[in-house]
């Protein structure tokens, strides 16, 4: 099993916050395209998201906020789980770590 973090930030933000949490796994950015995100079915319709350069906002875009969400994805590709996330929650792992437990115990 490998973990992978993705979101909408540009590399510079996703390694400064990785560096900043010393996260044991890689953050993937998504940026410009949201190719992924969007692929995904957790992009933000409605929201409106920060353009920076540097740190600094320079604009706000629409349509460039990801949701929290968590998948399962097992070596074939297959979707074997799915956890969306408010935004301002704690994500309890329990569940998501017994799905994990459970689909390498399959393969």
């Amino acid at each position: 099993m490998q973990i992978l973090g993705i979101s909408a930030d540009h590399t510079f933000a996703q390694r400064t916050f990785a560096e900043s949490l010393q996260l044991p796994y890689p953050l993937l950015s998504d940026f410009p395209d949201l190719q992924a995100i969007r692929n995904y079915g957790v992009l933000w319709p409605d929201q409106i998201g920060p353009k920076k350069d540097g740190g600094v906002v320079v604009e706000h875009r629409p349509n460039t906020v990801a949701r929290r969400a968590f998948f399962l994805v097992d070596q074939q590709g297959m979707v074997r789980g799915k956890w969306l996330v408010a935004n301002d929650a704690v994500f309890p792992s329990e569940a998501l770590l017994k799905a994990a437990r459970e689909t390498a115990g399959k393969q």
